[in-house]
């Protein structure tokens, strides 16, 4: 990567930045998903070495500007994977599966608290898929304790609706929400992409 960003390299990769990157890099990230569900194990070998050589891209970028270098982000890694195992690198000790994530969240949370964090929703990406982000907030609010984003009302009819028609059901009554809000000119994935974003903001304003 240095080489292709060498003043006699790639024109097309010494033009790019974090940001023109970015992209590429959640492509690539589900690309790697898409070749799991399809377990093509071949093919994932592949994607995996696209998604590194976004790593690699950003570290080299980074490296330039003077901000760290690739060392610096394994060195993180590492350091975080035993911050955040003590039950198998410290004295910790946790009985299973279910014990070890919520260690994992309550270290995730002293973290960032350690970086500032105002709130317990900042820090959840904007860039996730909406449906994702939506219950990545709900998830964070309800361990905070915060009420959940739907009106009492309609949390109800929905939670009527998923009793009678199953949870099997569920992708259909998405599906035909965003079926119909396409037909009234409604972007959903926008729209549930501003409903976080008014969530976010109400919680953090104390608002219910």
């Amino acid at each position: 990567m240095a080489r292709l960003r060498a003043p006699d390299g790639c024109p097309w990769d010494r033009e790019q930045t974090f940001r023109s990157i970015a992209p590429y890099t959640i492509e690539e990230a589900y690309e790697v998903d898409d070749a799991i569900r399809r377990e093509d194990w071949s093919d994932l070998r592949d994607e995996l070495g696209d998604l590194l050589l976004q790593v690699v891209f950003h570290a080299q970028m980074a490296r330039e500007a003077g901000l760290f270098d690739f060392g610096d982000v394994v060195a993180a890694l590492c350091e975080k994977l035993v911050r955040r195992h003590p039950h198998v690198f410290g004295g910790g000790s946790a009985a299973d599966a279910d014990e070890v994530l919520r260690q994992w969240e309550s270290h995730k949370e002293a973290e960032r608290a350690r970086r500032g964090a105002a709130h317990p929703l900042d820090g959840v990406p904007t860039a996730l898929p909406a449906l994702t982000r939506a219950a990545k907030l709900s998830r964070r609010a309800a361990r905070a304790g915060l009420s959940g984003g739907s009106p009492d009302a309609l949390a109800e009819r929905v939670d009527a609706e998923l009793a009678r028609a199953g949870a099997e059901r569920l992708g259909e009554f998405l599906f035909a929400l965003a079926a119909r809000a396409s037909a009234r000119g409604i972007d959903a994935e926008e729209a549930l992409r501003h409903a976080c974003a008014r969530f976010q903001v109400r919680r953090a304003a104390g608002e219910p």
